[in-house]
């Protein structure tokens, strides 16, 4: 039987090289090689490093101005504050381009630097209705074959201060959302238990996983995280619960940590972090010691919270690297972990990973390994979704539906 694809040459991180054979769209076979298995197409990789494609586990596809004309910063007066940032979006998206076009422009963006799987938050509140996710479902149609994305409904205006939000997270669910997301429960809404009961019942209610937004900072976010964890428990959806930022676990003292790492692990309760700068961020050597799965996403690119953001995961690695001051071989492979075979378990992707049987999406690096490749992010890559060359030398080369 003949192979669809081969790819010749590929060079896995410590240095062995493979042939690695496809067939309708997932790895059917990796060969030494010295031996060459007959395939209808035949790809020589030139021994470049081979690994998988990039999960992009938290953006906002919908908020983004990158591509549009560019938007000062506008500080808030008195510190960070969520209430003042969401003000400040509505403002901005009210004069930006289309959101579809600056959806595409992330998207194409994200895709070029080797994302193959994403998770967006979208907001779907009493301020948009389900309108952005409306037009985030279509844009996830057109790139169908190119992408795959998971859609969380994002209620960015609260749920208990934005009347008819409840509903509307039902609702978005039923329309396409994948995930139901909340966010800061105490601060925003100022009423832990209410929220929390919503976010969770609509998730039961449609069998969907959970994504919240948790900025609180100390001992305020770590409550929240307990009880975040303990509705996980009681409801027996270990493993299918995110929360994301988490700033209190990266402000809290150590033994205190300890706890709340050892209760998201038991809970199986994913947590995302970007290692915002200026912020503490949640401590991922010492949650991954404890059991705790730790994944990563871009979160804001040249929107209203910063204007920073290239939708370039491999440089997110390097980030969360260099902050966590990650410098030994393992912790640069922890980052990278982080952004790829972690995500990829955050996001419960089916068939993920350079196995035979897993889907055939990833990337070309010009790095000796994975260590090389976090400090040095190399460009010039190619990306390959489900065997087809996607993207190349930062360009999108795929058609998209």
């Amino acid at each position: 039987m003949a192979f669809d694809t081969i790819f010749l040459n590929a060079r896995f991180d410590g240095g062995s090289r493979h042939h690695i054979a496809v067939k309708d769209g997932r790895i059917a076979a990796i060969t030494p090689v010295d031996e060459r298995p007959a395939a209808n197409e035949t790809i020589d990789l030139d021994s470049a490093l081979v690994v998988p494609g990039f999960v992009e586990g938290h953006i906002h596809l919908d908020t983004s101005f990158y591509g549009d004309a560019w938007r000062p910063h506008k500080p808030c007066p008195n510190g960070f504050n969520v209430h003042e940032r969401v003000a400040f979006q509505a403002e901005n998206m009210a004069v930006s381009a289309s959101m579809d076009v600056r959806a595409r422009n992330q998207l194409d963006l994200c895709i070029a630097h080797g994302t193959s799987q994403m998770r967006s938050h979208v907001m779907v509140d009493g301020s948009v209705g389900l309108k952005s996710l409306e037009t985030i479902l279509r844009v996830r149609e057109e790139y169908k074959g190119l992408i795959d994305i998971q859609l969380v409904a994002f209620p960015q205006s609260g749920i208990l201060a934005s009347p008819g939000t409840p509903q509307l997270l039902d609702e978005a669910i039923g329309l396409g959302a994948d995930l139901v997301g909340g966010l800061d429960p105490a601060s925003f809404d100022r009423d832990i238990e209410k929220h929390l009961e919503i976010v969770f019942g609509v998730a039961s209610k449609h069998g969907v996983d959970v994504d919240i937004h948790l900025h609180d900072m100390g001992t305020l976010g770590a409550f929240e995280i307990e009880q975040i964890a303990a509705r996980t428990r009681a409801l027996g959806m270990e493993g299918r619960v995110a929360i994301s930022d988490a700033y209190g676990l990266g402000d809290i003292p150590t033994d205190y940590l300890k706890k709340i790492a050892e209760v998201l692990a038991r809970s199986g309760v994913a947590i995302m972090t970007n290692a915002p700068g200026a912020r503490p961020f949640p401590p991922i050597l010492a949650l991954r010691a404890a059991g705790v799965t730790v994944f990563s996403g871009n979160d804001n690119i040249r929107d209203s919270w910063w204007p920073y953001g290239d939708g370039d995961m491999l440089r997110r690695a390097t980030t969360l690297g260099y902050r966590s001051g990650f410098n030994i071989d393992a912790e640069l492979r922890t980052a990278f972990d982080v952004v790829t075979a972690s995500g990829a378990k955050a996001l419960r992707l089916e068939g993920y990973g350079l196995r035979v049987g897993a889907k055939a999406d990833f990337v070309t690096l010009n790095a000796e390994h994975v260590p090389e490749a976090v400090v040095a992010v190399p460009q010039g890559r190619a990306v390959y979704k489900g065997a087809r060359l996607v993207a190349s030398n930062g360009k999108i080369v795929g058609k998209r539906n």
